[in-house]
């Protein structure tokens, strides 16, 4: 007999962010993000969540999503815009250098970045956030934008509260 399926009543209530005080939208962001994670720790669910808040709350942006570390390289996850590359090797490209150095790169010009890979034409910034969990790389949360220059610090340090979100509530069991 199978088990019975559990259901989670998702706290998530639709915003409108504006983002011209990026440290309070981001903060709504995280916390209507808690609301979609409450009681789920199915990593590709919550990155398929957080993939498409992230895509629909951010303004200037064409493409959200992770990778997944398997292996020597980053396979494609949950990710809302253009079909995207779906293996990405350590160092190689903004994912790539990101997860191999373990820390956030905000790259405003994508076309200057050495090594950039291009899968969408249209993107002209990057920002990319290592998922870490325990000191462990597991993936990398990618964020790209048509408008050169789109991301900053803020921006860094607001996607960086919510990729500790989504490894902490996928922590206690990884993607199958």
């Amino acid at each position: 007999m199978a088990p019975p399926l559990r259901t989670h009543p998702m706290s998530y209530t639709a915003q409108r962010y504006d983002f011209h005080d990026k440290p309070g939208d981001y903060a709504r962001l995280a916390q209507d993000l808690s609301g979609l994670l409450a009681g789920e720790s199915d990593r590709i669910a919550n990155a398929a969540n957080a993939a498409a808040l992230i895509f629909a709350a951010l303004p200037g942006i064409n493409w959200a999503g992770f990778y997944f570390l398997r292996g020597t390289e980053l396979v494609l996850g949950p990710f809302q815009g253009k079909p995207a590359c779906v293996r990405i090797g350590l160092g190689q490209g903004v994912c790539g250098a990101a997860a191999a150095q373990r820390r956030t790169l905000v790259v405003p010009d994508v076309q200057k970045f050495p090594g950039h890979i291009t899968c969408d034409v249209a993107s002209r910034a990057e920002i990319v956030v290592p998922l870490l969990e325990g000191g462990t790389l597991i993936g990398v949360l990618d964020v790209d934008s048509p408008v050169a220059g789109r991301f900053d610090e803020a921006d860094a340090r607001g996607l960086e509260a919510v990729a500790t979100l989504l490894v902490s509530a996928s922590a206690a069991r990884p993607a199958r």
